[in-house]
C-alpha cells in the first residue's frame, strides 16, 4: 500500500513537479485500515491507489488491496500533509496545482475520524523500543509502516486484529527511544508510542 501511494505521484507530472521546485514532501498525518480478509501466500493481488480530495496543506486519499477476483481484501483512507523539507513545517500548495489534480470517487468503507483520543485511564508503560537505522526512510524518519509493526508486537498472542486506525503526530528519528504505553478500551487496543514529552504516533487496534 505504501508503495503504491509513493508511485501514485508519477502519474501526477505537474504536481511532482511543483513539490520538487518548492522542495516540499507529503508526510503521512493519518491512516485508517479495513481488514476484509488476509490474503493467503502467493495469491495474486492488486493495489490501487487515488487522490479523493485535496486542500492547501492537505491530500486524502484511498488505497485498496483487491484479490484476483476483484474483492476487496483491504480498505484504507489516508490524510496528507504537505510539508516543506528544509523548515519542516506545513506549507501550502499554490491554486494552480490543485486544479492540476485528477481527483477520483471517494471509494466506499467505513470512514472513522482522523483523530485518536487517548483514553482517560492507567495504562500500561513497556520497554522502550530503539529506533535502528533500518526503520529509517528516505524522508529521515522513521518509516510509518514501522510504527504499527512496533506496536502490532505488544498485541496478545491471541488478539485478531479486524482494522486499525494510525495518528502521526511528531516523527521519530534515528537513535530515539519510543516508550510505549498500551491501553485496553472495549473492542480494542490503544498503543501510544512517545519521545519524551512528546507522543509520536498512536495506533489504535479494533
Amino acid at each position: 500500500m505504501q508503495d503504491c501511494s509513493e508511485m501514485w505521484i508519477d502519474s501526477e507530472p505537474q504536481v511532482k513537479d511543483y513539490f520538487e521546485q518548492q522542495n516540499m514532501a507529503q508526510l503521512l498525518a493519518t491512516r485508517q485500515v479495513e481488514i476484509i480478509r488476509v490474503p493467503e501466500y502467493k495469491e495474486e493481488l492488486t493495489v490501487t491507489t487515488s487522490v479523493y480530495g485535496m486542500k492547501p496543506m492537505f491530500g486524502f486519499r484511498n488505497t485498496f488491496i483487491y484479490d484476483a477476483e476483484g474483492q476487496p481484501c483491504y480498505k484504507t483512507w489516508s490524510m496528507g500533509a504537505f510539508v516543506d523539507k528544509a523548515a519542516g513545517k506545513l506549507k501550502r500548495v499554490d491554486e494552480a496545482t490543485m486544479q492540476s489534480m485528477s481527483l477520483e470517487q471517494q471509494l466506499e468503507m467505513n470512514y472513522r475520524d482522523r483523530r485518536i483520543i487517548l483514553p482517560h485511564a492507567q495504562g500500561e508503560t513497556l520497554e522502550p523500543i530503539r529506533v535502528l537505522r533500518a526503520d529509517i526512510d528516505y524522508n529521515r524518519h522513521l518509516n510509518n509502516a514501522n510504527y504499527v509493526r512496533m506496536a502490532m508486537e505488544l498485541l496478545p498472542d491471541d488478539f485478531k486484529v479486524s482494522g486499525l486506525r494510525v495518528e502521526y503526530r511528531v516523527a521519530a528519528k534515528l537513535g530515539d527511544s519510543l516508550v510505549p504505553t498500551l491501553y485496553r478500551v472495549d473492542g480494542g487496543i490503544v498503543v501510544a508510542l512517545a519521545v519524551g514529552d512528546d507522543v509520536s504516533a498512536i495506533v489504535e487496534f479494533t
